[in-house]
C-alpha cells in the first residue's frame, strides 16, 4: 500500500482533482514575437555582436501599464545559418498583469552574397570560363569572406561542364564543432 504515497493516495481519492487543478491554475505564455535578424554572409563568417532597441508595454506591481525601452544585445557566433533562433524570455509586451510578459524570437536572415551561396556548411562559388580557359586551365583568385584571397588550382586542368574544384577547410565555420570549417566549392560553368 505504501506505493501510492508519491502518487496523491489510493486511486480516485482527489490524486488526480488536484493534478488537473494545478494544471488549469497555470498561467498561460502569450505567443512570441517574431522578428527577423539580417546578417551578411561575412557577418556569419567571423561573428558579430548586433544590437536591437525594443519598446515594450508592462504592468509594473500597482497594475499600471507602462511603456519600457531597452537595447537587447545579440551574440552572433560564427557559423550560425539561416533560420537559427534566438530567443530572449519575456522580453516582449505584457497583454495585462496576470499574464507574463511575451518572449521575442529573432530569426537569423541570411542577406544574399554577391559571390558566395552557402549549402549547409559549404561555401559555393560559380565561375563563368569561356572555352579558351575550359580547355587551358586559367589562374584563378577569389576574395574569402575571412579577407583574405583564395588561389584555386586550376592552371593546368581541363574543365568541362559540371566540373567543380572543392578546397577542404576553407568553408564557413562550423557553430557546433569550433576550430573547423566546411569546405570552398567553385563549379565552373562553361
Amino acid at each position: 500500500m505504501g506505493g501510492f504515497a508519491g502518487m496523491g493516495g489510493f486511486p480516485g481519492m482527489g490524486g488526480a482533482r488536484a493534478a488537473r487543478g494545478a494544471r488549469s491554475r497555470k498561467r498561460p505564455q502569450p505567443k512570441p514575437v517574431v522578428a527577423d535578424l539580417m546578417c551578411t554572409l561575412e557577418e556569419l563568417y567571423h561573428g558579430c555582436q548586433k544590437k536591437r532597441k525594443i519598446t515594450r508595454h508592462v504592468f509594473d506591481a500597482t497594475g499600471m501599464q507602462r511603456e519600457e525601452t531597452k537595447v537587447l544585445t545579440i551574440d552572433v557566433r560564427p557559423g550560425w545559418k539561416d533560420g537559427t533562433r534566438i530567443t530572449f524570455e519575456k522580453e516582449s509586451d505584457q497583454e495585462s498583469p496576470d499574464v507574463p510578459p511575451a518572449d521575442i524570437v529573432f530569426v537569423v536572415k541570411q542577406a544574399p552574397h554577391s559571390m558566395f551561396q552557402r549549402e549547409g556548411n559549404d561555401l559555393v562559388c560559380t565561375v563563368p570560363v569561356n572555352l579558351s580557359q575550359a580547355l587551358c586551365g586559367l589562374n584563378l583568385s577569389l576574395p574569402h569572406p575571412d579577407g583574405t584571397e583564395v588561389t584555386v588550382p586550376v592552371r593546368d586542368t581541363v574543365i568541362y561542364p559540371g566540373y567543380e574544384k572543392r578546397m577542404p577547410g576553407r568553408g564557413m565555420p562550423i557553430s557546433k564543432a569550433p576550430g573547423t570549417f566546411g569546405d570552398l566549392v567553385v563549379r565552373f560553368q562553361v
